[in-house]
């Protein structure tokens, strides 16, 4: 599952327009695809001269509503990118910023005061577990109203508490300071090529996208056939069992092994064939742990 970010913002600070320049036509209503710029996945392709190259994604949603309902919509993304008005000259971006963040830190808050009374009442049956978990909670909360968050909590975090605060934040500023995004999305209209006769140099918003996943602990990892070159996302530290799912999984279930290859040892290689011969290759188990710019080629049987 690709990495889902919520787009937030004031109103006409330019949430629509960051929407469209990052999804262009891969967009279908509030949701659409931000492909992730990874320059070694061409380089592969150089090599393997696949039919077709697609790019690692990111899902990216333009979050609706207001009050408890925008917060609701906010717990079921995995990032939060905010948009700053710093075009019309009657907002302050740093001062807007801080609001949210003290938005988002009340609303765990009261995110917590709910859950609390909630188990409390159910607490009374004299379940020990329900118990500990008011004390949990009690504690917590006086840890947030003391003027902690729910991010720098040292103890494991009830599951069904979900906290904005802790999700992944990075803002953009639209206007001068920052991003010009009515320009992007103009770009966004446009071919690769005939975009980048208007920029000098890469998309601003190629880093805006380059650093969700890496605030979101995202690597990347290759596979590389006749068919089809792609990049795909994983979780730092995830397998290659985790990785076989991702891909399809038909893969995870029926894994036997992965042939690995780094992908500049490919490039350099020319081919998976002469990689092998090189020794450049080698089996690996499901529990082997996927490394950044690893060439999967998952051996399986269903």
């Amino acid at each position: 599952m690709a990495l889902e970010v919520g787009i937030v913002g004031l109103p006409s600070s330019g949430k629509s327009t960051l929407f469209h320049a990052l999804t262009g036509a891969r967009a279908t209503g509030d949701l659409g695809m931000a492909a992730i710029p990874d320059q070694r996945l061409a380089r592969i392709a150089d090599v393997i001269r696949p039919r077709k190259v697609t790019p690692a994604a990111i899902r990216v949603v333009e979050v609706r509503g207001t009050g408890p309902e925008l917060l609701g919509n906010l717990r079921q993304v995995d990032a939060l990118l905010v948009v700053l008005d710093g075009f019309s000259g009657t907002r302050v971006p740093a001062d807007d910023l801080e609001t949210l963040r003290l938005e988002l830190l009340v609303a765990d808050r009261d995110h917590v005061e709910r859950r609390l009374e909630r188990v409390a009442n159910q607490a009374k049956s004299g379940d020990l577990k329900l118990r500990q978990e008011v004390a949990d909670l009690e504690r917590l909360l006086a840890h947030v109203d003391a003027g902690g968050s729910l991010a720098d909590w040292p103890e494991e975090l009830p599951a069904e508490l979900d906290p904005l605060t802790s999700k992944p934040l990075l803002a953009v500023e639209n206007g001068p300071g920052g991003i010009d995004l009515k320009l992007e999305s103009e770009l966004a209209e446009l071919s690769e090529e005939e975009a980048g006769a208007f920029r000098e140099g890469a998309s601003a918003l190629e880093e805006v996208v380059r650093r969700l996943s890496e605030e979101h602990g995202l690597i990347s990892f290759f596979t590389a056939g006749d068919k089809e070159a792609r990049a795909w996302t994983l979780r730092r530290g995830q397998t290659a069992l985790d990785a076989a799912a991702t891909v399809h999984s038909d893969l995870a279930r029926g894994f036997i092994r992965c042939e690995v290859i780094r992908w500049d040892d490919l490039v350099e290689a020319g081919s998976h064939s002469e990689a092998a011969r090189r020794g450049l290759q080698r089996l690996e188990g499901k529990t082997y742990v996927v490394q950044d710019g690893d060439v999967l080629n998952v051996r399986f049987n269903v």
